[in-house]
């Protein structure tokens, strides 16, 4: 029984269990803040949001937990150059993902909403907007979800729950709260942008303080 890697093993895992109690935080903090300033039509326009949002970041999700073996991997072996050529090519590739994927939802935003919410005509239009917005957080998502998987992949729990409790708890709250203040109740749609881009700064921090240390740049 090797209890020092077991544990080792449960705290590497800290940035999924923080995104996971995050979500359900930061869902309920949605909900209070439109049911007060949009009412049930502002709900019910999130919870279309939330269910189609899983589809496009699932494919974001999915490649940095398919690549995350593959990373602690070489960065075991000590194989940094193949450990840089993976880091590179998968910045590429997510490039690719979030212009893909950001055209696509923009695109779709009205379909989409119509196969919920095309029985009441105010709440598909609420409900277009609000995903077309929303959308735009894909461009950014993307480095954030794999910046944390990476740093899981390198045995650094730290960083990597910094980066997903900051992305799904701190910024996207604290955005909740004050963006509506700022420009009215639309500007709740506006929040994940905002904390997306925050979260991106805080990645790229860790990205480049830790390069020498694990060798991917």
């Amino acid at each position: 029984m090797d209890l020092r890697a077991i544990t080792k093993a449960c705290t590497n895992g800290a940035s999924e269990f923080m995104t996971n109690v995050s979500m359900s935080i930061v869902n309920m903090l949605y909900n209070w803040q439109l049911m007060r300033m949009l009412g049930t039509n502002g709900v019910a326009a999130y919870g279309v949001i939330m269910y189609v949002n899983f589809i496009f970041l699932s494919i974001y999700i999915g490649y940095s937990m398919g690549s995350a073996p593959i990373v602690g991997y070489h960065y075991g072996a000590r194989n940094r150059d193949e450990l840089k050529n993976l880091f590179k090519t998968s910045l590429r590739i997510i490039l690719v993902m979030s212009i893909v994927l950001t055209i696509a939802a923009e695109l779709l935003a009205r379909p989409l909403s119509m196969i919920f919410v095309s029985y009441d005509t105010e709440l598909l239009e609420m409900t277009t907007y609000a995903f077309a917005v929303y959308s735009i957080s894909f461009l950014v998502s993307g480095y954030n979800i794999y910046a944390s998987s990476f740093f899981t992949a390198l045995n650094d729990g730290f960083t990597s729950a910094m980066i997903s409790f900051g992305r799904t708890l701190i910024f996207e709250m604290i955005c909740v709260l004050v963006l509506p203040i700022l420009f009215g109740p639309y500007g709740i749609w506006y929040a994940v942008i905002a904390a997306e881009i925050f979260a991106l700064i805080l990645s790229i921090f860790f990205l480049m303080r830790n390069r020498k240390k694990y060798g991917y740049i």
